[in-house]
């Protein structure tokens, strides 16, 4: 069965990486939900996609030269609609609490936002916060930065971790060859050109960005472990119409 992985939380219905989208998320059902982590100026672990605020807030600047105050006065929801003005940008922490409120029984995706910016001990800080007590839900990290995953697995040896990428053979043969690496978040562009691949790699393969209807048919007929959507209620309609 392809898992269902609400990208950003639920991201094509509500604003991304917000307490809202994910609410929703777990609302829809999704089998994981995937969030990005960056680290403020006060070394704060937040999510949000970008390395700075001003695509999804009113504010600007990067969030690593920015503190959690000053974060936390930024409206993080009307870019999307107007009745989410009163939305912020939460730390890791507020997200893990609303999936402990929720009870939230499936997978959590934590992206390590290092591929443009790697922040000096991101890695230590997560895992800090991470193994501080067991979660009544699954956890993974991913990111598309190897040396982050390199990092991750010296301190944290049990936990599932994914490389990420666009369409990179080189990371694609590089994750057959390194053990601690799991599986693969490849683009759905990348999909669509390595059929046959698809078919034959030996470790699980889950796309993203998956939001047609068309392309959401063809990850779960290609039997792909589990696809990114922006729109994981819709995604749940086509797997039970396929299903049935």
């Amino acid at each position: 069965m392809t898992l269902i992985m609400a990208h950003r939380g639920s991201s094509g219905t509500h604003p991304e990486n917000t307490l809202p989208a994910f609410a929703e998320a777990v609302r829809a059902g999704a089998d994981c939900i995937e969030l990005d982590v960056h680290l403020t100026k006060d070394k704060h672990l937040v999510v949000i996609h970008d390395e700075s605020v001003e695509r999804t807030t009113n504010g600007k600047g990067l969030v690593r030269e920015l503190t959690l105050e000053e974060i936390k006065k930024l409206d993080a929801g009307s870019w999307f609609a107007k009745k989410y003005q009163a939305t912020k940008i939460s730390t890791l922490q507020e997200v893990l609490n609303l999936l402990l409120q929720m009870q939230y029984r499936g997978i959590l995706n934590i992206e390590i936002k290092t591929d443009k910016y790697h922040y000096p001990n991101i890695e230590a800080a997560l895992s800090e916060v991470m193994q501080s007590r067991d979660w009544p839900f699954t956890y993974w990290y991913s990111s598309f930065n190897l040396e982050s995953l390199r990092i991750m697995h010296e301190i944290e040896a049990e936990a599932q971790l994914d490389l990420i990428l666009k369409k990179s053979r080189a990371k694609v043969e590089a994750a057959l060859e390194i053990d601690f690496i799991e599986g693969i978040h490849p683009s759905y562009e990348w999909v669509q050109e390595n059929l046959a691949m698809v078919g034959s790699y030996p470790k699980p393969i889950r796309p993203w960005t998956v939001n047609l209807y068309q392309s959401m048919i063809e990850c779960m007929d290609l039997n792909v472990d589990g696809m990114f959507t922006d729109f994981p209620e819709k995604a749940h309609r086509v797997r039970s119409r396929i299903k049935r």
